[in-house]
């Protein structure tokens, strides 16, 4: 009887282990059995549904890096996340042929430990350069290795921007004479250039030295009005930056979707000049 049961049990495993060694390795070439999603969002995607992409032309990968950091009374500490949200779409769709690698959420933001600049603050997380860069050396090849010919690095944050230029610069090196390329784009993180574009428009701000603005504000508005904490502020009579009313919020709403565009635009114009060269 035991042995029989043994048997039984022996025979139940080797099925369920097929079974999952199955499920496991599906055919890498297998028909997709439903409608693709509309999105660029690769994290929002199937594995079938990027495979298909990839297949119909879209190679080029936006891999974006925000931060978690304090952005003075208002403003949620993932603030370049949420900017990140509406512009990296704004720009893939721009493209045309482009999807978008998960948020980069945790980049240099200050030494650790004693801490500096934003680490001096709650709620504040940061890597080391080391790590940072490392991290995204490892995204960026798997994309490669996925057949992604072109990497485009984009980062919301002054901390951001060294790292993906020397990142940008080594796997070009190391990968020269290959297929894939990573294109840094430090015309992406302009926002004097946005601020003087704002001005041109007749918004005008004075600042008022609170680590925010309208602009950042407007594109947090367009993802999520209380990431800036808009009820609050209208009710503490607090519902201005930097001279500029942020009421109704369906104006600073329609501001946000006008600076994602203008930032859209700028991106895609230095992303087609920097692949023609």
């Amino acid at each position: 009887m035991l042995r029989a049961v043994t048997c039984l049990l022996l025979l139940a495993t080797g099925a369920w282990l097929g079974y999952a060694q199955k499920a496991m390795n599906p055919d890498p070439n297998g028909p997709r059995p439903i409608e693709a999603l509309d999105s660029v969002w690769i994290e929002e995607l199937t594995w079938m549904e990027v495979r298909d992409a990839l297949r119909a032309g879209k190679t080029t990968v936006i891999i974006p890096t925000g931060g978690v950091e304090q952005n003075g009374p208002y403003l949620a500490t993932g603030k370049h996340n949420y900017v990140l949200k509406a512009t990296a779409e704004a720009i893939a769709r721009k493209l045309g042929d482009a999807l978008v690698a998960p948020i980069v959420g945790f980049v240099p933001e200050g030494d650790i430990d004693p801490p500096t600049e934003h680490m001096k603050y709650p709620g504040t997380i940061s890597l080391t350069e080391e790590t940072y860069q490392k991290l995204l050396t490892d995204i960026c090849a798997c994309f490669r290795t996925h057949g992604f010919t072109r990497i485009v690095l984009i980062g919301d944050s002054g901390g951001n921007q060294h790292g993906m230029r020397e990142v940008s610069e080594k796997l070009n090196a190391k990968w020269a004479g290959g297929k894939t390329r990573v294109l840094f784009i430090p015309q992406y993180y302009d926002y004097p250039g946005v601020n003087r574009w704002l001005t041109s428009q007749g918004v005008k701000q004075t600042n008022e030295g609170i680590h925010d603005d309208f602009v950042i504000t407007a594109q947090m508005m367009l993802v999520d009005p209380t990431t800036v904490r808009y009820k609050q502020r209208v009710a503490a009579r607090k519902a201005t930056i930097n001279g500029v009313d942020i009421t109704p919020a369906e104006k600073t709403i329609e501001w946000g979707k006008k600076i994602v565009d203008y930032r859209a635009e700028q991106t895609v114009k230095a992303i087609k000049a920097l692949q023609s060269r």
